[in-house]
């Protein structure tokens, strides 16, 4: 073909194969007035003899030659009368369906039936006068095999099958079952369409997709590639629907409340500030859904859910991602100890559906969800680990940094000894010393119990115990996956307590411009008072307890995933440079 530059870059021999075939379909191509011409690139050791040649550059240069020879297959295939982008097809199995009806089928056997399927194509081969191809659609694959002989008129022609049909097409396909000789169940087929053509070659079929970064940017492609991935998204699926029938098993009521708000609360985290134009006003992302939940018990509503997106404008890691989504609940007349027996129902229901066992494996450990829990009181916890008894130190917040320093200061690093110099109460120093001691050993799943006010701005203080608040989280594999409260409806307290949290973040905001501190930006940000939400706890809220349960955290543990990205579809990522 005139104008077809020819290099051979790839080295092995089903590569050059590949190109080869590739070659001679482009000189069979006759270049129409006008029309697009393909400078292919079909080889090549020179350039990668190149000095500095990458390999990015290499992969970029090779997926443009076979985007290019594609779109020449485009145009040949409308030429010759055959749509490449299909509006339907007519389907009447998945390829798993047909596996099992037709399981009876010896090697040799036939069965006269007439299906039709549809999905991407995996893999190809060809012999003279038969080609077969592997079909899969989102059940599963299936054998497709193709004699020249068997193809009825008004069926595309054997040879376009051969030459305009690439791996990555979806194709639909119409014959007979037939289990072949090596015992493979083939749909042997009298007719088929392109259904899609694909431009874009997939991944390579015995290395994959393994970039990570490539991975989360194309999410697509690293389902195609790697079919466990799809898998863990059925089975996130899986565990939001057993969520929701399991609290509506007990009577929640799922409601929806707003996801931008002139007020951020609910929790302490950094927002998303966007404007609104008509309004002329700032308003927040939400950064947790909880306030708006208690206005529904207000309102007369005892048993309200809401499984939701949460927006924090914080760090990303294999543990955050700065959109996330939960599950709150709250119900009336209850406490704490109700939240803690909800918790031990979604997550082994969840696990019951996924894994089939309340034993399962996640990284490498065996994690018992068998019931009941370990629970322990955070000041129990913290004695245990550190030897250091909080409840000693009443409010002497000096004594408390220096026990704390001393006894653990040679085992911490700068990052930790400064966090606990900047506690602002006792309280704080307790947290800090459980998060950076106690948190990560907490691998069987753990209710940590009574947390202290100074931390707990709307919890109810504890019936028996001052200083503290009815409080717990449960830990699993050393990761928080849920938050729970005896809901402080006491309106003046409340009031009070969200005045000191403002206070206290004001204060600290002015200590980071003071000493012009860059790394801790994430504390510039306004904290205001939801005056409308003190205003319907003065018309009264009803006791209650409330949690906040983390799915993508859940998500990971029963689908044995390390990271958050892994369970969530389009994680956000840096620009790629």
């Amino acid at each position: 073909m005139e104008g077809v530059k020819v290099w051979l870059w790839r080295h092995s021999y089903s590569s050059l194969c590949l190109q080869w075939k590739q070659l001679e379909y482009i000189k069979k191509m006759k270049p129409r007035g006008g029309g697009r011409r393909c400078c292919v690139t079909v080889g090549c050791s020179k350039l990668d003899r190149r000095r500095g040649q990458s390999s990015t550059s290499t992969s970029t240069s090779d997926r443009e030659a076979v985007r290019c020879i594609r779109i020449e297959k485009v145009e040949e295939l409308r030429k010759q009368g055959h749509e490449p982008y299909a509006y339907k097809w007519d389907r009447t199995h998945t390829a798993t369906e047909l596996q099992s009806l037709y399981q009876h089928l010896l090697p040799g056997e036939e069965s006269p039936d007439e299906v039709s399927v549809s999905g991407r194509i995996l893999a190809r081969r060809a012999f003279g006068k038969l080609v077969f191809l592997t079909l899969r659609d989102h059940s599963g694959t299936i054998q497709l095999y193709f004699q020249k002989d068997d193809f009825l008129l008004q069926s595309p022609s054997f040879d376009l099958l051969k030459s305009l049909v690439d791996v990555g097409d979806f194709l639909g396909a119409s014959g007979s079952l037939k289990r072949t000789d090596k015992g493979e169940l083939s749909v042997r087929v009298s007719s088929f369409s392109i259904l899609t053509k694909s431009l874009l070659p997939l991944p390579d079929k015995y290395h994959g997709l393994t970039d990570l970064d490539t991975r989360y940017r194309q999410r697509y492609v690293d389902m195609i590639a790697n079919p466990q991935v799809a898998a863990v998204f059925r089975n996130r699926a899986k565990i939001m629907s057993v969520i929701r029938k399991t609290v509506e098993s007990y009577d929640f009521v799922e409601v929806e409340t707003p996801v931008l708000q002139g007020e951020v609360g609910g929790a302490e985290a950094r927002p998303f500030v966007t404007y609104h134009n008509s309004l002329g006003r700032d308003l927040y992302l939400r950064i947790a859904t909880e306030l708006h939940l208690k206005r529904m018990l207000v309102g007369g509503f005892e048993k309200v859910y809401e499984i939701g997106r949460i927006f924090r404008n914080e760090g990303i890691s294999t543990r955050h991602n700065p959109e996330f989504t939960t599950i709150e609940m709250y119900e009336a007349y209850s406490d704490y100890e109700s939240m803690m027996s909800m918790a031990e129902e979604i997550v082994t229901q969840c696990a019951l559906s996924v894994q089939g066992k309340l034993t399962i494996d996640y990284q490498g450990t065996d994690i018992s969800l068998q019931r009941p829990w370990k629970r322990e009181t955070m000041h129990n916890l913290v004695k245990e680990a550190s030897g250091i008894d909080f409840s000693e130190f009443g409010d002497n917040l000096k004594a408390a940094k220096e026990v704390t320093l001393t006894k653990l200061g040679n085992s911490f690093g700068d990052k930790e000894i400064s966090a606990v110099s900047n506690c602002s109460s006792v309280g704080h120093v307790l947290n800090e010393v459980f998060e950076i001691v106690v948190e990560p050993t907490l691998i069987q799943p753990t209710f940590v119990l009574d947390y202290p006010i100074e931390i707990s701005p709307l919890a109810k203080p504890h019936r028996s115990s001052l200083g503290l608040t009815e409080r717990f989280e449960l830990f699993i594999c050393g990761r928080e996956l849920a938050n729970a409260f005896s809901e402080l409806t006491d309106p003046m307290d409340q009031r009070s307590r969200l005045e000191e949290q403002v206070r206290q973040h004001n204060q600290k905001k002015q200590t980071t411009r003071d000493l012009k501190d860059d790394e801790s930006e994430n504390d510039m940000y306004e904290v205001t008072l939801d005056e409308d939400f003190l205003t319907a706890l003065e018309y009264g809220m009803p006791p209650a307890s409330g949690m906040g349960l983390g799915i993508d955290r859940l998500v990971m543990l029963l689908t044995n995933s390390a990271s958050i990205r892994d369970v969530i579809a389009f994680p956000v990522l840096k620009v790629q440079q």
